[in-house]
């Protein structure tokens, strides 16, 4: 990681007193060991596409040959996470495919050293969408999705709008 932060150091050392040296045209190198399991059900039919995954990723960050004024140390990123997507057609043909509603809802727990880092233990989410299938023609793009999210957690809520594009 390399940051050019100085307005960012100078606020912090003035209301902290803490002073974040790297943060000057400094640089801070990690590395990450580590591994993700995941269980995946796909039921995908004419009538609607159902898709729900569990995953569970661990991985150990440590910091190596980075400056003595930087930061080092290392930490343990472990979470679990559910995920679910409904798909269905909505009755209306666009492009000579069906437009299809999609629904999304996912739960993250952060476990190891993220849990409480940021003020919350759990993420999660819930999503309404559209996606329209254009591989009736010969383009590269042959489904595009837009989903809003509305996403919350203990002191912590949001809302994010996502474009995705399958090829």
């Amino acid at each position: 990681m390399r940051s050019d932060l100085s307005i960012a150091n100078r606020f912090l050392t003035n209301t902290t007193e803490i002073d974040l040296k790297f943060l000057d045209n400094g640089q801070m190198n990690t590395y990450g060991l580590g591994g993700s399991l995941m269980i995946d059900y796909e039921d995908y039919t004419p009538e609607r596409d159902i898709d729900f995954e569990w995953r569970y990723s661990d991985i150990q960050l440590k910091t190596f040959d980075t400056p003595s004024e930087a930061v080092s140390g290392s930490s343990n990123s472990i979470s679990s996470s559910l995920y679910g997507r409904w798909r269905a057609p909505t009755g209306i043909t666009i492009l000579k495919r069906p437009l299809r509603y999609v629904l999304e809802a996912a739960h993250t727990t952060y476990l190891g050293d993220q849990r409480g880092i940021l003020g919350f233990n759990n993420l999660s989410s819930v999503g309404l969408g559209i996606e329209l299938d254009s591989s009736a023609y010969d383009i590269i793009v042959t489904r595009t999705r837009l989903v809003g999210r509305y996403m919350f957690g203990h002191n912590v809520s949001g809302f994010t709008i996502g474009l995705a594009m399958s090829f």
